[in-house]
């Protein structure tokens, strides 16, 4: 049996591919930069979107919840999952950072954000998040059903707590083109504003100079006028020179524009608002309230939406998943000043649609006797009937 013949070629990795350079998460753009995780994080547009989406999903309390025959949900106080999402993942994570690192993954790395859950007698002791490099992911090209493997090692993926992008692809990974012309123009702004971009102007002599004295002529100039305590100093010129001072041109003064432009990029790719990355040009107290409101509908939510599910589907044994979900509080993002959360619920109570307990919860404050009734305080006589039961004590 003859196999089909075939040759044998070396690639020097001194000129790397563009799949190359993937491997390693470094990845050539049309602007000719190359953009990795790293680097992206150090354009302040791209941090900044990055830290208030992971950062606002971990600021936000986690309850497990159990859902009633009546479709219900009441708290789960007590359940054994909730001290690593509350108080600490692992002996060296705090939840917080458990939460926020995961999302922060599922931001920047296309693999997306992936946990180990360490279980021991079926009961979890810890949650591990390891380096990227370690954690491999494999779909099936059938079903798209996906295997683990950490340092090579399979891993059950009931063991593995997997939050994924849209597209399966992160969102700084479809930016890259648009956060590698970010530091293209970050780049240029440094150069454009450094003393070897553009000189100030130009001494021009009517006479030929030879070296010598044009040396002499330059360092006289640097000496009277480039000083740090130079400045306002009246400049003397001598044999006919003259100073021409050299202006921006039109592609320049329209540079900071450009810089701005890439920031509203920035902000669709991650669907964050202008505003929230400090690009305030539009910005006004009533739109700014109303993106406030778009960023927890059509940002975030999706985001702890697809983190619910990741857990649940992770941290929940198979008998517990029916009846119990795992919901991350989203009043805390939603709260309004004291005085409006007072006439709020003030409102409420007396519709009669909660009680004076489930009102005294909502401000944090425990419950009181005979507040689970629902009463309406402006025309009840209910509390004038207590004052005889305290003149007793």
């Amino acid at each position: 049996m003859r196999l089909w013949p075939f040759t044998l070629t070396r690639k020097s990795v001194a000129y790397p591919t563009p799949d190359e350079l993937a491997l390693f998460g470094i990845v050539p753009t049309a602007s000719g930069v190359a953009v990795s995780a790293d680097a992206a994080l150090r354009v302040p547009a791209v941090g900044s979107a990055v830290r208030i989406i992971s950062e606002a999903a971990a600021s936000l309390d986690v309850t497990v919840k159990r859902i009633g025959t009546d479709g219900q949900e009441t708290a789960a106080a007590g359940h054994d999952v909730l001290p690593f999402l509350r108080d600490a993942a692992n002996d060296w994570t705090s939840g917080f950072e458990f939460i926020r690192d995961l999302v922060i993954d599922a931001l920047c790395d296309d693999r997306g954000g992936l946990a180990f859950v360490n279980r021991s007698g079926g009961r979890v002791v810890e949650l591990i998040r390891y380096r990227p490099g370690l954690f491999t992911v494999e779909y099936d090209q059938a079903t798209n059903e996906p295997s683990y493997l950490i340092n090579g090692r399979p891993v059950p993926a009931r063991d593995v707590i997997h939050l994924r992008a849209p597209f399966g692809r992160a969102p700084l990974s479809l930016a890259r083109e648009v956060i590698g012309l970010a530091l293209v123009l970050e780049g240029h702004a440094v150069k454009l504003f450094s003393r070897g971009a553009r000189p100030s102007g130009a001494l021009s002599f009517p006479k030929g100079m030879g070296e010598e004295a044009v040396k002499k002529a330059r360092a006289a100039w640097r000496t009277a006028h480039e000083g740090d305590d130079t400045g306002g100093r009246t400049a003397i010129l001598y044999d006919g020179a003259t100073f021409q001072p050299l202006t921006f041109n039109s592609t320049d003064a329209q540079f900071l524009e450009n810089r701005k432009f890439q920031i509203l990029e920035i902000a669709r790719a991650f669907r964050v608002p202008p505003s929230m990355l400090f690009e305030l040009d539009r910005a006004t107290w009533s739109n700014t309230e109303q993106m406030g409101r778009e960023f927890l509908v059509y940002c975030l939510e999706p985001w702890l939406r697809a983190l619910e599910g990741a857990l649940r589907r992770a941290l929940l044994g198979d008998d517990e998943r029916a009846d119990h979900v795992i919901r991350f509080d989203r009043d805390d993002l939603t709260r309004a000043d004291l005085s409006t959360r007072a006439t709020v619920i003030n409102s409420l109570i007396a519709s009669r649609t909660i009680n004076n307990n489930e009102g005294r919860d909502w401000l944090g404050l425990p419950p009181r006797a005979g507040g689970d009734e629902y009463l309406n305080p402006n025309i009840s006589a209910a509390p004038a009937a207590e004052e005889p039961a305290r003149a007793a004590e």
